[in-house]
């Protein structure tokens, strides 16, 4: 049986919900990602790593479904600098998400997990998590690769701290490792992170950050990335699937097990 959930039957979701199916809802954005990767990097790796988890998870004995991946959103208007970015307004992706979200609740689909593949959405994802439980009374849950990963990427990662924000070292890598397009002709580090405080993590793409404060405001980019793409490989790429897997399936079968009911 398919783990896409457009590729179910009305009846075979019928049975989903009967069996409190996982969903999973990749959102992902189509923007610039410098000279090397394709504007698609952030909804491609969404797709990839919620088909991984949906597979796993499915292994695992939790049933499991994964949602088409959302493919565009918000992002800053610095970004627009370069072709390639999409930019959907936030309230207009807020009630998007959360039409989605209320939609799959209607159905009665009870646990639900927002996969987030890019970072200007996290405070918007925070707040349809936050709608639905009040509206439908639906605790849904949402998490990112990157963060998931963090642990593990820092053991294997070649660039310094600055090198893996936006088109850097840690999608670059992720990328070559799926297979997709990516030019190593065109990388660069001009756009490496050079400034550091206690305040604001070199990459802060980990969720490492005490405050919140954009790296579009920080550093005027030259070529549309933050980051070290130079030193990227598909064996990084590798671990850093690996990681998002063991994190990821560890999570989501926790979030699976527990009872709204305590």
């Amino acid at each position: 049986m398919s783990i896409n959930f457009a590729d179910q039957t009305w009846p075979q979701l019928q049975r989903a919900v009967e069996a409190n199916t996982l969903i999973f809802l990749p959102i992902g954005q189509v923007e610039e990602h410098g000279r090397h990767l394709p504007v698609s990097t952030d909804a491609t790796i969404a797709s990839a790593v919620g088909k991984a988890l949906a597979e796993s998870l499915t292994d695992e004995g939790v049933p499991t479904l994964v949602m088409p991946t959302l493919w565009t959103g918000y992002s800053t208007k610095e970004m627009a600098r370069w072709p390639g970015t999409m930019r959907v307004r936030p309230q207009v992706l807020t009630d998007l998400i959360y039409d989605v979200c209320a939609s799959l609740v209607q159905m009665g689909f009870r646990k639900i997990i927002l996969l987030n593949c890019h970072g200007h959405h996290t405070g918007i994802l925070r707040v349809v998590v936050r709608r639905i439980s009040d509206d439908c009374g639906v605790y849904m849950a949402m998490f990112s690769p990157a963060t998931l990963s963090a642990k593990g990427y820092d053991e294997v990662r070649k660039s310094e701290r600055g090198g893996s924000i936006h088109g850097g070292e840690w999608e670059t890598a992720l990328m070559l490792h799926l297979g997709e397009p990516v030019d190593m002709s065109q990388v660069t580090r001009e756009d490496v992170m050079r400034y550091h405080s206690d305040f604001v993590a070199g990459d802060n793409f980990t969720g490492s950050q005490k405050v919140f404060w954009s790296t579009w405001g920080i550093q005027k980019s030259r070529t549309g990335i933050y980051g070290d793409p130079t030193m990227a490989t598909a064996e990084t790429g590798k671990a850093i699937m690996e990681a998002i897997l063991k994190e990821g399936v560890a999570f989501a079968k926790e979030y699976w097990t527990v009872s709204e009911d305590g």
